[in-house]
Formats: C-alpha cells, sequence, structure tokens
C-alpha cells in the first residue's frame, strides 16, 4: 500500500515539475517573441524603411540573427555548435574558449552582412544598422533596470 501511494505522490509531483517547466518556457518564448518584435519595428523606424524594403531586409537580418546567436551561444559556452566548440586557445593550450577568436567572428559576420544589408538599404543605413541595433539593446537594457527598481 506505501508502495501506490509513493508512486502516486512521485507521479504527481513529476507530472507538475514537468508541466511548471512548461509553462515557464512558454512565457519566456513569448517574451521573447514580444522583445524580437518591437526590435523589429525599432529598426524599421530608425532605419526608415520602405515595405518594400523591410521585405527584403528582413529576411537577411533573421539569418544575420541566427549567426551571430549562434556565436555569442558559442562563447558563453550555453549552446555550441560542432564547429565553433572546437575554437580551443592556442596561447594557452588549456582548452579554454578563445574568447577573441569568437568575437572575431562575430565581427566577420557583421562585415559580411553589412555588405548584404547595403545592397538592399544602401551603404550609409546598412552601416547604420548596427549602431541602431546597439541602441536598442541599451533601451531594453534600461527598462529592465527600471522595472527591477
Amino acid at each position: 500500500m506505501f508502495r501506490i501511494q509513493f508512486f502516486f505522490i512521485t507521479a504527481f509531483f513529476s507530472i507538475l515539475l514537468i508541466s511548471e517547466s512548461a509553462v515557464a518556457q512558454d512565457r519566456d518564448s513569448k517574451r521573447f517573441e514580444a522583445i524580437e518584435n518591437e526590435k523589429i519595428a525599432y529598426i524599421t523606424k530608425e532605419l526608415n524603411l520602405t515595405r518594400s524594403e523591410a521585405q527584403k531586409f528582413f529576411p537577411i537580418y533573421n539569418q544575420y540573427t541566427k549567426e551571430v546567436w549562434a556565436v555569442r551561444s558559442a562563447k558563453t559556452g550555453s549552446a555550441a555548435s560542432s564547429s565553433l566548440q572546437n575554437n580551443k586557445n592556442s596561447f594557452r593550450g588549456t582548452g579554454q574558449r578563445d574568447i577573441l577568436s569568437y568575437d572575431a567572428q562575430e565581427l566577420n559576420i557583421k562585415k559580411q552582412y553589412r555588405n548584404k544589408f547595403a545592397e538592399v538599404i544602401g551603404n550609409s543605413r546598412a552601416a547604420q544598422f548596427f549602431e541602431i541595433e546597439q541602441d536598442f539593446r541599451e533601451l531594453l537594457y534600461k527598462e529592465l533596470q527600471r522595472r527591477q527598481r
């Protein structure tokens, strides 16, 4: 009898834990999606994109974002891809991540995409994009700080 009760209690708490995890992930993905939508609106406004430019720009932007996220994830060690994970520190031979290598990869991605963006919106606004992206991050950070107070 005790074993059956123990089984049901364990099963109940397992289901409760799994469902709570799913709710938290759903909430986080909705929050991330809302932030990303705000970012797109901010970029569209600040770059003064026409509808036609936006339709061409944002598929390129989405690919850019995926590549930058992959490098940043590998840099922090959270979800490194196999090709990025093999970047080891050649200076010390300690097997630690070479942070400068990740920064260089991110810079190369930005240079590559600046050219792709320029094909759609021109050189001036393509160069301005990275400043606008940084401005949005700063606004987001300030809003987070404001909410925490």
